[in-house]
């Protein structure tokens, strides 16, 4: 008897398909088979078959295991034996398709080790012939969806060898419409987009080549907030550059990508959900500093799983480093989630765009993840239920980086422990239960001064240490500030230190010194102020230009006119968008670039309106008095 699990689960004698009736016994069949010739546990067959198992769930196996032996009784070397704590089905491997799928990319592998190029090609090709559909196609239940994970994952990646095989034999133009099919159906597999770039240079076609790269890379930072490959960036720059290696057959480029071939440690269908599905963002080769913090969560993703995942939840201002702390956290911390490593942009406090809907971000998941866009369910509640579904016994990271609230980031947490989930936000989420916390405040001095004169040099650096240290201090030590600051010195060579400390020094000038063509600290700052109310928007705008470094409640219930319980609201508002800190109990003040930007929606909204704010007339000069003493 032959089993067909490659496409919806199939069993013929003699070319003639054997039914088998009922839902249950195919799900039950589906799991023996993922464990062929190995006895799997009662236990383990009720836990995957009911959710919820009745009084009856033994009784129902026991009857379904009856019927299948009814069905598999006219087939030789094929049994379904009962032991002490379960069953075994006994099957010849080569009986189930799998299996010789798997069989044949292996032998394709040895073929092109040895450099027989036309068997492997001969080998993959007939490995991805035996496949009808998705994995399993209509078996709900866990086990069977992560098998058929792993295996839609070796398919992409023997189709994504044998087109690499195809061009290394000197094709090109045939394969041109075969790859914009499958880009079209995985967008996301660089190992396809490398090839059709290939092969379209081959085809003396370099403007579409160039092409197919600017749609995937727009396509990866709108859909992720990821730039693409460096082996496909390596790929662009060669087309750009007319490299004469890609006018010939060489090796196979972009050979799925980097990702892992199919494992080969045995023939069983049981799989992690990951095999190459690593999707973080790169690491900054000059990361500074955090090194207490790296250490305190190092240890927390570390702990072993227990029910629950294991959460962390990031906070601060704008331009403080966390997403730079996280992605940093998560590659330290990699081989502890080997099962795949996700990250999304969910542009909670974005400049340019608005945040992305839990329903889409849902989708881009699932579809990283391995599904196609039609298995993906319309409805929040039945993606977020996939998700979980898809997450349960891995050993997975998560990455949910600039969430709007804990709201925006809910639907995506996994059910069961196993996963690392990250999650970065300007907002405290205070109601994400069970997550660590950590509020990222600025650098300290000497790292601060660390990362400024790693990107202006050294040597030039060291010329002026004081105005260095100044410069540091204008900035306010929030990372990224300094990066804005300290690439706008290194780019112009005939500046001193002083000359970019006297701009800072200035608070006219200090925005423009702190904006180029790609970042705009004050843009990136005045997000947070959109998730304000207009009373507390108000209440911020009048409470910037105090004059004094901090203030408490009665002193600000006095300058706004507002009732002291008023007061206190809008504090914990400003607090909990961490828009200003509570250096004391009780006792608030404002990052001095923070309040720039506040005092610039000032201006701005009396341009607007064409009046002031009353606090503004009481306290202005008094306010320019203290903004000479800051700088």
């Amino acid at each position: 008897m032959e089993f067909l699990v490659l496409g919806s689960l199939e069993l013929r004698e003699s070319g003639t398909p054997v039914r088998v009736r009922g839902m249950r016994q195919q799900r039950l069949l589906a799991l023996l088979l993922l464990n062929a010739n190995r006895v799997v546990p009662m236990d383990a067959l009720v836990d995957e078959l009911w959710e919820d198992p009745p009084s009856s769930a033994r009784p129902q196996v026991h009857n379904a295991i009856r019927d299948l032996r009814r069905i598999l009784s006219a087939s030789s070397g094929t049994s379904l034996v009962t032991v002490d704590v379960g069953y075994r089905l006994v099957v010849p491997e080569d009986a189930v398709d799998a299996h010789r799928f798997l069989g044949r990319v292996r032998a394709a592998r040895v073929a092109e080790r040895e450099n027989r190029y036309a068997e492997a090609v001969r080998l993959l090709q007939s490995a991805v012939d035996l496949w009808r559909g998705e994995a399993f196609a209509g078996i709900q239940c866990p086990a069977v969806s992560g098998a058929a994970v792993k295996l839609g994952e070796q398919r992409l990646t023997a189709v994504e060898d044998l087109v690499a095989l195809r061009l290394k034999l000197g094709e090109t133009g045939s394969l041109v419409a075969e790859l914009h099919a499958l880009i079209a159906e995985y967008p996301l597999r660089d190992a396809l987009r490398g090839s059709l770039m290939i092969a379209l240079c081959r085809s003396g076609r370099q403007a579409d080549a160039l092409a197919v790269y600017d749609e995937g890379r727009r396509f990866l930072v709108d859909e992720l907030g990821l730039e693409p490959s460096p082996r496909l960036r390596a790929l662009h720059a060669e087309i750009l550059a007319d490299s004469p290696d890609l006018h010939g057959s060489g090796g196979p480029a972009l050979t799925a990508a980097g990702a892992e071939p199919p494992d080969e440690r045995g023939t069983g269908l049981s799989a992690p959900l990951g095999n190459g599905r690593h999707y973080l963002p790169h690491d900054l080769t000059d990361f500074t500093g955090r090194t207490a913090e790296l250490t305190t969560l190092s240890a927390f993703a570390a702990q072993e799983p227990g029910g629950s995942p294991v959460m962390v939840a990031i906070d601060g201002m704008g331009g403080v480093g966390k997403t730079t702390l996280a992605v940093r956290l998560a590659h330290r911390v990699t081989e502890l989630y080997p099962d795949g490593q996700y990250f999304i942009n969910l542009h909670g406090f974005s400049a340019t765009r608005s945040p992305v809907p839990t329903e889409q971000a849902l989708a881009v998941l699932l579809q990283t993840s391995g599904l196609t866009a039609e298995e993906i369910p319309s409805s929040l509640e039945e993606r977020s239920a996939l998700w979980r579904s898809r997450l349960a016994g891995r050993r997975c990271l998560l990455v949910l980086d600039d969430a709007a609230d804990t709201a925006h980031v809910t639907p995506l947490l996994p059910g069961t422990g196993g996963t690392l989930v990250l999650v970065t936000s300007r907002r405290k989420l205070t109601a994400l239960d069970g997550a660590l916390p950590l509020c990222l405040d600025v650098l300290p001095p000497a790292d601060a001064v660390t990362l400024f004169r790693r990107i202006v040099g050294e040597p030039r650096a060291a010329r002026e240490p004081a105005q260095v240290a100044r410069a540091v201090e204008l900035c306010g030590r929030l990372p990224l500030a300094l990066r804005i600051a300290a690439t706008r010195l290194r780019d112009r060579p005939a500046w001193a230190v002083a000359d970019l400390v006297e701009r800072l020094a200035q608070p006219a000038q200090r925005a423009g010194c702190l904006r180029t063509a790609e970042r705009d600290l004050m843009a990136v700052l005045r997000v947070s102020y959109d998730h304000l109310s207009a009373s507390e928007r108000e209440f911020s705008r009048q409470i910037s230009l105090l004059p004094s470094a901090s203030y408490d409640i009665a002193h600000a219930a006095l300058v706004t006119g507002l009732p002291a319980g008023d007061v206190e609201h809008h504090f914990d508002a400003l607090i909990e968008n961490n828009l200003i800190r509570e250096d004391t109990p009780a006792r608030f003040s404002f990052h001095g670039l923070i309040r720039d930007c506040t005092r610039e929606l000032l201006v701005e909204e009396t341009a607007r309106t064409g009046t002031g704010t009353g606090t503004e007339v009481r306290v202005a000069g008094g306010a320019a008095e203290g903004e000479r003493a800051a700088a």
